[in-house]
């Protein structure tokens, strides 16, 4: 377990649901991964990521999905990418099981 944060520490996370629109391969990452593209709505628009998912989804599952995303981290370079937010997911090993919710909700939905 990992050291217990504050109530003031947890709302500065800025978690959302976004759909992916855009899946592909990530050649240059240094593990397998994808490089994806995530719709967040209009307030706060398309956002790019790279995600190691690929052991337990291929592309073509993955498009339309909605999930759930950090989108308040600070932009990190992954090889020639730039990543803009995270998605979230339980990880087993190297295993990652995309965390989403149960029914449609409108893009850029706030997660409390």
């Amino acid at each position: 377990m990992k050291e217990i944060i504050s109530w003031n520490d947890f709302s500065k996370v800025d978690m959302r649901i976004g759909t992916i629109i855009e899946v592909g391969d990530f050649p240059k990452a240094r593990n397998p991964a994808y490089q994806i593209k995530l719709d967040f709505g209009k307030e706060i628009g398309v956002k790019k990521t790279s995600a190691q998912i690929t052991t337990l989804y291929d592309k073509e599952e993955l498009l339309g999905r909605q999930v759930i995303a950090v989108i308040n981290f600070p932009k990190k370079q992954i090889a020639d990418f730039m990543s803009e937010c995270l998605i979230l997911g339980a990880v087993e090993g190297k295993d990652v099981v995309l965390i989403q919710p149960d029914a449609a909700v409108p893009n850029g939905l706030k997660i409390a």
